[in-house]
């Protein structure tokens, strides 16, 4: 595509063996994309679409549909704050401001070096353990501003 930067066809080549070829499966490989890719490329999307045989329109319509789809690179880490009710109530927002400044970046962006996105999300289920963070996958409850900077160096359990 013009005006694209060359992404690399291997993985997505590798996604499309392990799934049928038909409609059905497009979730299954858009999750598979992200996974590989940390996002959806425009130029993978194609190949979708010309793999599943389905109109480009029906694979952007699918991707753009669901919120867990991310459009432009994603760091290597995703931070996600739950700024839910009993997470803020419980100093949420310090957190985030502290991730914000030490990666200087704001909610819903990522480092120049692609290693963080900053998200925050509404809620993780986990009101107890108030405020939550996720890194990656991995659930830290009770944060506090002061060990921000713990988590980043994959420290708190990771």
């Amino acid at each position: 595509m013009v005006g694209h930067a060359c992404v690399d066809r291997a993985p997505l080549d590798a996604i499309l063996t392990r799934h049928p070829a038909r409609e059905p499966s497009l979730i299954a490989i858009l999750q598979d994309v992200q996974r590989a890719y940390h996002y959806l490329p425009c130029e993978v999307l194609g190949g979708v679409a010309e793999a599943l045989h389905v109109p480009l329109a029906r694979v952007f319509s699918v991707a753009t549909f669901y919120r867990a789809f991310a459009h432009t690179p994603q760091g290597k880490t995703i931070l996600r704050v739950c700024t839910g009710t009993a997470c803020h109530i419980r100093g949420a927002g310090q957190v985030l401001d502290e991730f914000a400044r030490q990666l200087r970046i704001r909610p819903g962006e990522t480092t120049a070096d692609l290693g963080f996105t900053l998200q925050t999300v509404n809620c993780v289920g986990a009101c107890a353990l108030a405020p939550v963070v996720l890194v990656g996958a991995h659930y830290h409850g009770h944060a506090k501003a002061s060990r921000v900077a713990n988590l980043l160096n994959g420290g708190e359990g990771r």
